[in-house]
């Protein structure tokens, strides 16, 4: 029997935590309203377009949870997430946890700018509101995709950074974690981890936060490197890097001014291109179907004409080689497509790059959506059969009224356009400038990170819309911390040890 004490102290523990909660939201009532709207929408778009969207590298993610493997086209993290996940059999539990993501990523932003840096409620909230409102965010994370999760990891590697004003080994540690989960998702973390240990070597937290971040970081990496090579041959992470960074080049390499040499270079000079007729997007010479598309002049499937097996390390390295020599053989073309694809990041308006059936993979689209494909994947099986085993039941986009017409709707008007993206960055580097004396302050390492992410694809692949969504949160935090009030960064909350924070 329940006493009366007993239901005393738990009605009074329940009292106390909600009370707790009051006190919370009535802080942050302008957060918590915006947050219940991105909340909603991401529901709405759940109703709308379940079990989830898909997209074309989708399926080789869903082809790593079905036979677990370290994949020779990308880091397998995702792919692994998505088998731990396999039991439950639903698409949707996987698009929920993704919308969880999103939502976790704009209370990181918001929290670390209100609570760290004493920006006011009003203002944090406006920088997690790209994440929280953006339509095309909400749209991919109903995407069966790892941008997701990469954004959430590195925004929170970021804002570890900057809260703790006395790196610990400890927390060193625990970055140096993050920042390999964030390079098994995609790649690009490694060149995070580099930019955080500048920023670690400029603030002079001392060598045993960063030596520990090195270590926890590449501890991980090195044994997925390992399981690669135990799995592939080589102690790698992929077979994809030198054939993405041809692509990048393939739009411009000229082979009469890199003076290849027969026969020693073959290997090479198999993968030069003719001038005439070439395509105006680079994912095409990697990813096109040459053999569907041969035209007179069009020799962008000089890859396709090599056989099916574009991934192996033979073709990897000698790709890798041309395009080095490419960049360095017209150093003015390739920083002219590089500055062509970082400025697009920018336009107002969003355009149909790099053609007309990705692009419109990224958007809602009431009208329906077609069956998934039947190309072949690993194991002898096809990319719809895999999906449908992963589900067990049908895993197609079905569309769902009135709902999808709501998120189609408001795709329309609400999302952030590059042309503020690059003002926020503008402001960012604003806050660079002013605080040039300590080395940009705490601006430097959310701004470079956001820039870095926007570059990088343009320098060692192309353009592509979905890889500005992880730059937003980090623009918003350089910006955000460059607009402070001063009373604010003189109020912030420090810890008992630390240095005032100035501006």
């Amino acid at each position: 029997m329940v006493s009366v004490a007993e239901l005393s102290t738990s009605d009074s523990s329940a009292s106390g935590l909600g009370a707790r909660a009051r006190r919370v939201l009535g802080r942050n009532r302008i957060f918590a309203a915006v947050f219940a709207v991105g909340a909603v929408l991401r529901a709405v778009t759940m109703l709308g377009y379940g079990p989830a969207m898909w997209f074309n590298d989708t399926y080789q993610y869903v082809s790593v949870a079905m036979h677990p493997r370290p994949d020779v086209i990308r880091p397998s993290m995702y792919g692994l997430w998505l088998a731990l996940l396999k039991p439950f059999s639903s698409f949707t539990l996987v698009v929920f946890l993704q919308h969880l993501m999103g939502l976790a990523t704009a209370v990181i932003v918001y929290a670390l700018l209100k609570r760290r840096f004493g920006v006011p409620g009003w203002a944090a909230t406006l920088a997690a509101a790209p994440v929280l409102l953006d339509a095309y965010q909400i749209q991919m994370e109903q995407l069966v995709m790892s941008d997701s999760m990469f954004t959430l990891v590195v925004t929170g590697v970021v804002a570890l950074v900057l809260w703790k004003r006395e790196l610990t080994w400890r927390v060193g540690a625990v970055v140096g974690a993050l920042l390999a989960l964030a390079a098994l998702t995609r790649s690009i973390g490694l060149a995070v981890l580099g930019l955080v240990v500048v920023y670690m070597l400029i603030k002079r937290v001392g060598w045993k936060p960063i030596v520990a971040m090195v270590i926890a970081c590449a501890l991980p990496v090195g044994g997925y490197m390992s399981w690669f090579a135990a799995a592939n041959g080589t102690f790698a992470m992929t077979y994809s890097d030198g054939l993405i960074l041809y692509m990048r080049t393939a739009s411009f390499a000229d082979c009469r001014q890199m003076d290849l040499k027969i026969p020693q270079e073959l290997d090479m000079a198999l993968l030069c291109l003719d001038a005439p007729g070439r395509k105006g997007h680079a994912q095409w010479y990697l990813w096109g179907m040459g053999r569907g598309e041969n035209k007179v002049g069009v020799s962008g499937e000089v890859l396709h004409r090599q056989g099916s097996k574009k991934f192996d390390r033979e073709r990897n390295d000698a790709a890798g080689r041309f395009a080095k020599r490419a960049i360095l053989a017209q150093p003015g073309d390739y920083l002219s497509v590089v500055f062509t694809d970082f400025m697009r990041s920018f336009a107002w308006q969003r355009t149909e790059f790099p053609e007309p059936k990705t692009y419109s993979q990224y958007e809602f689209r009431p009208d329906g959506y077609e069956r998934l494909p039947t190309w072949s994947t690993y194991g002898g099986g096809n990319a719809g059969a895999d999906a449908f085993r992963y589900e067990q039941g049908p895993p197609e986009t079905n569309v769902r009224q009135p709902w999808a017409n709501i998120m189609a709707g408001y795709q329309d008007v609400f999302y952030l356009r590059g042309t503020l993206l690059g003002a926020i960055l503008l402001v960012g580097l604003y806050g660079l400038v002013a605080r040039w004396r300590r080395l940009g302050g705490p601006v430097l390492l959310p701004w470079l990170g956001a820039v870095g992410l926007l570059l990088a694809p343009a320098a060692t692949a192309e353009f592509d819309y979905r890889y500005v969504l992880p730059a937003v949160p980090l623009a918003c935090i350089a910006a955000a911390i460059t607009l402070r009030p001063r009373s604010a960064a003189a109020s912030a909350p420090t810890s008992p040890n630390a240095a005032p924070s100035g501006r």
